[in-house]
């Protein structure tokens, strides 16, 4: 997902995300650590993702309070 379309979503819709992506990168680390993953750099770039996202959720968290 790139960075236009978590910028569309709410706060829930991003921690909905980062949830998401959490759970993935979790079920690859465990592939990785059964032999089973043969693409590793998919770790890498769910990890970036998450880090995207979480850094958008605390932009529109910011930007909500400056609003109030």
């Amino acid at each position: 997902m790139n960075t236009t379309e978590l910028r569309q979503k709410d706060v829930a819709g991003l921690q909905a995300e980062v949830k998401e992506l959490q759970k993935a990168h979790f079920g690859l680390r465990m592939q990785k650590a059964t032999q089973q993953l043969t693409n590793t750099s998919t770790l890498r770039s769910t990890r970036r993702a998450i880090a995207r996202a979480k850094t958008i959720l605390a932009e529109t968290i910011v930007k909500q309070g400056a609003n109030k």
